[in-house]
């Protein structure tokens, strides 16, 4: 079966998560520092390849209200380029209060919150979750109808 990846973008890191092969679970990646990394598009074209990704879920921040803010806008243009480069299915998908979760989860665990790279990694990881559920619990609600 194929894999689900979700991003979360950032302009100086990129956290990444993956499904299992049943789309179950997340699992966080390593993050990408943008300023080390020549040619992101590329990165990521070969990580779908290897890791067999037929849907990308991309983290959406939204305003509580729902409207999209300045970095809303970057994100959309990101997924732009994403869709032209990249041969996959891609989403936004709303992440807000990812970022203040993922805080949340790191304290929780001990963990240092000024590793940022943990906090983006996280923050995917909850953005696939997220996604993942919603496709479950649609399965669920179909299949009782």
């Amino acid at each position: 079966m194929s894999r689900i990846l979700a991003i979360d973008w950032g302009e100086r890191r990129i956290g990444m998560a993956i499904s299992d092969p049943l789309g179950i679970t997340a699992q966080g990646l390593p993050t990408i520092d943008t300023k080390k990394t020549k040619d992101v598009f590329s990165f990521l074209r070969d990580l779908i390849e290897d890791k067999q990704v037929s849907r990308i879920v991309v983290g959406m921040p939204k305003n509580m209200d729902g409207s999209v803010g300045f970095k809303g806008r970057e994100v959309e243009k990101f997924i732009r380029k994403l869709t032209q480069k990249i041969k996959a299915e891609v989403i936004g998908w709303d992440e807000r209060l990812t970022t203040v979760e993922s805080l949340r989860s790191m304290r929780e665990m001990g963990t240092k919150q000024k590793e940022k790279q943990t906090v983006d990694r996280i923050s995917a990881t909850l953005i696939l979750q997220n996604y993942l559920d919603s496709l479950s619990q649609n399965k669920r609600e179909n299949s009782n109808r």
